[in-house]
């Protein structure tokens, strides 16, 4: 069993004026609703949404008082520098760097911003961006920000946001082409190696990431805004970790690549990688803060399950697994009369040709384990698991219809085609893109 490594989170009561707007995420949530009971693992789901929407975070720790910038604990005085730069990369980063825009107002003197998602800016430059495979369009805004950062002074100041997906959209290959580096991503993502396995390949192909970025901004101040979708929050995998030291080698990421068979299958030489700055100079002056981790929607889930009567637990806050298995043993963990709240994010081989994401294949797999009065959703905290839907809700009602429309839930899984089949079933949980990332979230409510 895995032991639930549970780290609780200080709350900061801050100060700045922000409308927090009470939104219905799913946009399907009536159809979903189809019994008392799936109406409360909804509604966690909601209060999971809620919770990590950038304008909620950014107002619970950040806040400007003059020339003084409060973030968490730490307080800068912006009147120590001659230029305050703006620098936001992965999925999410573009809403938050545009309340950040917002906040320092005056003292930023300009900024780049790369989501997949538009956004309009006053100062800040923007790229819209791809994932998860990287593109020219990544490549070129990296190299921008090279150019712009590589001859900054002690006097600069960076604000930095990392955002889940960052390891794609803050990408300059050292020596392979966009093409080897797309051929390489597909490798990994459809391997079954973890996030940290990925991205350490990643790091020392790369020379941004790994600290690579810290080395370019040095001797420069740099207060970096973390945003995790990574199980565990080791900074040094978060969106491959540019501005934290690299505790991972060139051997490391050649290792990972032997372990799934990829390296000749790749055709990768010695020579494409590249070792990741080890100097502790490069890091002195940099402030890495996590702000958001799926700690904050597991908690906001628990309360809400609390309001509405129920007794919820949260089992780990970093669960791995085969998204194949992982949803029955999650089913075997919860005990009657409870809810289990899951973080984490689980690994996919994928052998079919059909479309879908770990959260849906995690539930689809669980299917033949699903006993009456039990319900099990999986989901993207991103609103994106992979494919349009977020993820996938299940209990007996799902099995019904599969019946009557003559579908095979265990074809579908052998396929990789989870989407076909809860769209089919009518259980796929939509929402569109949402703005922000702290990896996968599931729930197991036997009410």
């Amino acid at each position: 069993m895995q032991s639930n490594f549970i780290l609780k989170p200080t709350i900061f009561q801050l100060k700045f004026s922000v409308t927090i707007l009470c939104v219905e995420y799913i946009k399907n949530y009536q159809t979903l609703a189809t019994s008392s009971k799936r109406k409360v693992v909804l509604d966690l789901i909601e209060a999971a949404f809620d919770s990590i929407q950038p304008q909620n975070v950014i107002h619970k720790n950040v806040s400007r008082n003059k020339d003084q910038l409060k973030i968490k604990e730490h307080t800068t005085n912006l009147d120590n520098f001659q230029r305050v730069f703006l620098l936001g990369f992965g999925k999410g980063s573009a809403q938050i760097s545009s309340i950040l825009e917002s906040l320092l107002a005056s003292f930023l003197y300009e900024g780049y911003v790369i989501d997949v998602t538009p956004k309009t800016f006053a100062k800040c430059q923007f790229t819209l961006g791809t994932h998860p495979l990287p593109s020219q369009a990544n490549i070129d805004f990296t190299e921008n920000v090279i150019e712009k950062f590589e001859h900054l002074t002690e006097n600069d100041l960076v604000i930095i946001v990392t955002c889940g997906g960052g390891s794609v959209m803050l990408e300059k290959p050292y020596t392979l082409s966009l093409a080897q580096m797309i051929e390489v991503n597909k490798a990994l993502l459809h391997s079954a190696a973890d996030i940290h396995q990925i991205n350490s390949v990643r790091k020392h192909l790369d020379i941004v990431k790994g600290g690579g970025l810290a080395k370019i901004i040095y001797p420069a101040t740099v207060i970096n805004l973390i945003f995790s979708d990574v199980p565990g929050n080791d900074l040094a995998s978060i969106a491959s970790g540019p501005t934290v030291k690299d505790p991972t080698s060139r051997q490391d990421a050649q290792s990972v690549l032997e372990k799934y068979n990829l390296k000749d299958q790749l055709g990768l030489k010695d020579s494409d990688f590249v070792e990741s700055p080890k100097d502790d100079k490069y890091f002195a002056k940099i402030e890495n803060l996590l702000i958001l981790s799926n700690l904050t929607a597991l908690e906001a889930m628990q309360q809400k399950a609390k309001q509405l009567g129920y007794q919820a637990q949260v089992y780990s806050d970093r669960f791995k697994d085969n998204a194949n298995i992982a949803g029955k043993k999650l089913l075997e963990l919860t005990p009657p009369s409870t809810i289990l709240l899951v973080g984490g994010e689980t690994s996919l081989k994928v052998e079919g040709s059909g479309q879908g994401g770990r959260n849906q294949q995690l539930v689809l797999a669980s299917l033949p384990q699903l006993k009456e009065g039990t319900i099990i959703a999986s989901f993207d905290s991103d609103g994106w698991d992979n494919t349009e839907a977020a993820g996938a809700i299940a209990d007996q009602t799902t099995l019904k219809k599969a019946k009557d429309k003559d579908l095979d839930p265990q074809k579908f899984q052998q396929e990789n085609n989870s989407l076909a089949f809860f769209k089919s079933v009518g259980d796929a949980i939509l929402t569109g893109r949402l703005p922000s990332n702290v990896s996968d979230l599931m729930i197991v409510a036997k009410i």
